[in-house]
C-alpha cells in the first residue's frame, strides 16, 4: 500500500485539541496496516518532515497526503493539486468545497451525511474515532455525583446548573489538563456535556464528541446536548439524557434522581463496540484498500460529473421554476 503523509500544522502544546488527539490515534491504528508519517506545515519540529521540504523535492508517487485541519484545508488542498490527497473531516461547516478527486472519510455519519450532500461525486467513507481501552467501567465505588469539563460547555451549564447542583450533591469542575479521564470517570455517578452553544459560536460542528461516549463506556450515567456528531451515539432515555430539558429545575431533579438511583447504563459494550480498536482496524483496512485502487487507477483530473456547486444548483432551482411554469401555461 502507498504510505500515508498525515499533515498537521504542528504537534507541540499550543495545538492541544480534540482534533490533534483524534489524529495522532489514527495515524498509529494506521500503521498497523501501511507505512504512515507526521508532516507539520506551520512549525518545523526536530523529528517531523516539514511539508515545504517535501514539496520543494516533489513527493516519492507511492505516497497519499492527509489533511484534516478544517480553516487549513483549501490553502493545503491547493498546495497539494496534482498529489493524490484524502480528506480526514472531522468537523463540518468550514464552508469550502472540495473537487471529487480528493475522498472524503469521515468520522461520524454526521459529517458523512453534510459531505454526501456537499460533495456527492467524492469517494466517501465512514470511519469513527477510536474509544481507547482503558474507558472501561471497572465495578468501583463512585465518590463524585457530578463531574463536568468545563472547556466547551455552555453559560447555562457553568451558571445556571452547576450553582443549582451544588446545594445538592458533590459537583467536580474539570478545567485543564488530567491525567485519566478513565478514573475520573469511572469515579463520578453523572457526567454533564452540553457543547452546542460552543460549536454555534465557532460556526462549525461538534465533529464527534468523545469524552460523552468516553463516559458512557465507564459506566457513567451521561446527560448531554445531542448536536452534530453527538447524534451519531447517543439516544436520549436510552442510553443517555438529554441536557437542558426544558428548565434547570427539571434538569436538577432528573440528575438527582439519577444519583440516587445509580441506574446501569444500558447494554454499553453493544454501542462502544463501533468504536473499539478492533473495529476501526477492520473498517480502516477496507478504506485504504479502496483509496490504493483509487489513486492507482484515476489520474488527479478533473471529474466528467458535473459538480453540483453553487451555479449548478441555481440552474436546477430556474429550471425547476420554469417547468413549474410551463406546466401552468398547459392547463
Amino acid at each position: 500500500m502507498r504510505k500515508l503523509l498525515f499533515l498537521l500544522p504542528g504537534t507541540t502544546k499550543k495545538f492541544n485539541c480534540g482534533g490533534l488527539w483524534a489524529e495522532l490515534k489514527t495515524i498509529e491504528l494506521v500503521k498497523q496496516i501501511c507505512p504512515a508519517e507526521i508532516v507539520t506545515y506551520r512549525q518545523r519540529e526536530p523529528d517531523k518532515l516539514f511539508l515545504d521540504d517535501i514539496l520543494q523535492t516533489s513527493p516519492q508517487p507511492d505516497t497519499i497526503f492527509v489533511v484534516s485541519w478544517g480553516f487549513d484545508v483549501p490553502k493545503l488542498v491547493s498546495r497539494l493539486r496534482g498529489y493524490p490527497t484524502i480528506y480526514h473531516a472531522h468537523s463540518a461547516e468550514y464552508g469550502f468545497r472540495l473537487p471529487a478527486q480528493i475522498p472524503i472519510v469521515c468520522v461520524s455519519r454526521n459529517t458523512l451525511g453534510y459531505w454526501g450532500q456537499r460533495s456527492p461525486h467524492s469517494l466517501l467513507y465512514y470511519l469513527p474515532n477510536q474509544i481507547s481501552d482503558e474507558f472501561v467501567d471497572r465495578q468501583q465505588s463512585r465518590t463524585i455525583d457530578v463531574l463536568v469539563h468545563a472547556r466547551k460547555s455552555s453559560d447555562y451549564l457553568l451558571k445556571q446548573l452547576i450553582p443549582a447542583l451544588q446545594p445538592h450533591c458533590h459537583v467536580e469542575i474539570i478545567d485543564g489538563f488530567v491525567d485519566s479521564l478513565a478514573d475520573l470517570f469511572n469515579r463520578s455517578h453523572v457526567y454533564l456535556y452540553d457543547s452546542a452553544e460552543y460549536w454555534a459560536a465557532q460556526g462549525v460542528t461538534e465533529g464527534f464528541g468523545l469524552q460523552p461516549l468516553e463516559a458512557m463506556s465507564c459506566g457513567c450515567q451521561v446527560f448531554s446536548s445531542v448536536n452534530h456528531g453527538l447524534s451519531d451515539y447517543l439516544d436520549p432515555g436510552f442510553n443517555c439524557h438529554k441536557i437542558a430539558g426544558f428548565s434547570t429545575a427539571y434538569d436538577v431533579e432528573r440528575i438527582l434522581d439519577i444519583i440516587k438511583a445509580d441506574p446501569p447504563v444500558n447494554d454499553i459494550e453493544s454501542i462502544v463496540a463501533e468504536y473499539r480498536t478492533a473495529n476501526i482496524i477492520s473498517r480502516l483496512q477496507v478504506i485504504l484498500t479502496e483509496l490504493n485502487h483509487f489513486f492507482d487507477r484515476v489520474s488527479p483530473v478533473s471529474s466528467d460529473i458535473a459538480a453540483l456547486n453553487y451555479q449548478r444548483i441555481l440552474q436546477l432551482k430556474i429550471l425547476r421554476v420554469f417547468k413549474s411554469i410551463q406546466k401552468k401555461l398547459k392547463r
